[in-house]
């Protein structure tokens, strides 16, 4: 029946997206996101945040050889429909890479007092069919928890793991890979014990609602934020800091039959963001070899920490595609080779991209958020 043809386009979904060396782009920003970025970088605040204008960028991203690296890629709806300048739908570029086209299917964020809830869910049925017809095979939905000494508050920890376990049995029901993404906004002052602590919170949470929703964690992915301190805080930490704390809270609060995790790079320079996954695979092999191996694999599902070098590049100019689609693909082939535990410096990323990647606060702002 219908119920095992969905299993199975899950399976082989999820079984392309967890391959040995392959991570996840997330190219899936809103059109108030991408402007934003565009406005906020030097080399492109002369650029129009107009539909065309993303269109070209995307093209660049998606007919870049990353397939290879990346065993998928997050679109925004817009970018599922478009096609590259010669015709070419974005899905089959994607598909002729062997990549499979991922979407976004949250529908940005609301608040409540001074937090927020995610949009989306009241549509998300019959707007997940469309996708998976219009080609996608796997989807994301992002919470985003706001730190400070008395948040995230516990009603706000339950609404939105309560909302993403929603979110990841639709998506299966309709033959789409769920990616979980309870987002821990970097944008604040907290050391390494707080961040800990939240992340232990919320993960907890969230895989108690997945169990209750009938989630099948086989089929199901995450997408956390690695422990560190928040952007803000005076302390710093290592990589393999970072690495020891995020498994602690991952063997606290995960369960083995999760597929995969794919981390985000909010608050990361290009290059710590490949460092510290690096890190976390050679720490998860040593921790696990007793166990007869690591229970997830450990991967990436960067944005910025993929695209920020390259958009830098492209100044708007198709004279620049060239050189943009081979920077991309070296940023791609660095994370995959963390993916493995087996990056060697030097870092793709030019010297100077560094400053560039703490972002405002991406919650809730109005329409543009």
């Amino acid at each position: 029946g219908r119920g095992g043809v969905m299993e199975a386009l899950l399976s082989e979904s999820v079984a392309h997206l967890c391959a040995r060396g392959k991570g996840i782009l997330a190219a899936d920003e809103s059109p108030g996101t991408l402007g934003k970025r565009l406005k906020n970088t030097p080399q492109l605040s002369h650029l129009e945040n107009a539909e065309e204008t993303r269109r070209q960028w995307r093209e660049i991203l998606l007919t870049s050889d990353t397939g290879s690296c990346f065993g998928g890629v997050i679109l925004h709806e817009e970018t599922l429909l478009q096609s590259t300048k010669d015709g070419k739908a974005f899905v089959e570029c994607l598909r002729e890479r062997g990549i499979l086209p991922g979407v976004k299917v949250d529908q940005g964020l609301e608040p409540v007092g001074e937090e927020t809830v995610t949009k989306g869910l009241d549509t998300l049925s019959e707007r997940c069919a469309a996708y998976r017809e219009q080609g996608a095979r796997f989807a994301k939905w992002r919470a985003a928890l706001k730190v400070s000494d008395v948040l995230p508050s516990r009603e706000c920890v339950e609404q939105n793991a309560e909302q993403l376990a929603r979110y990841a049995k639709v998506c299966q029901e309709q033959g789409l890979v769920p990616i979980v993404e309870p987002e821990i906004l970097i944008t604040s002052d907290y050391g390494m014990a707080r961040s800990r602590d939240v992340s232990t919170l919320v993960l907890r949470e969230v895989f108690k609602r997945l169990a209750a929703h009938g989630v099948d964690l086989k089929t199901c992915l995450l997408k956390p934020q690695m422990v560190m301190p928040g952007s803000e805080s005076a302390e710093k930490a290592s990589a393999q800091e970072v690495a020891r704390a995020t498994l602690d809270v991952f063997d606290e609060c995960l369960t083995d039959d999760l597929a995969g995790v794919f981390f985000l790079s909010g608050g990361l320079t290009e290059e710590q963001a490949t460092v510290n996954l690096n890190e976390l695979n050679l720490a998860a092999k040593e921790r696990y070899a007793a166990r007869g191996g690591q229970p997830w694999k450990l991967s990436f599902s960067f944005g910025r920490a993929l695209q920020a070098s390259v958009l830098k590049m492209w100044r708007g100019r198709p004279e620049n595609a060239e050189a943009c689609r081979a920077q991309s693909l070296r940023l791609a082939k660095a994370n995959s080779s963390a993916c493995e535990g087996e990056y060697n410096p030097p870092h793709p990323s030019p010297s100077d991209a560094g400053s560039t990647l703490v972002e405002t606060f991406r919650g809730h702002s109005g329409a543009a958020a």
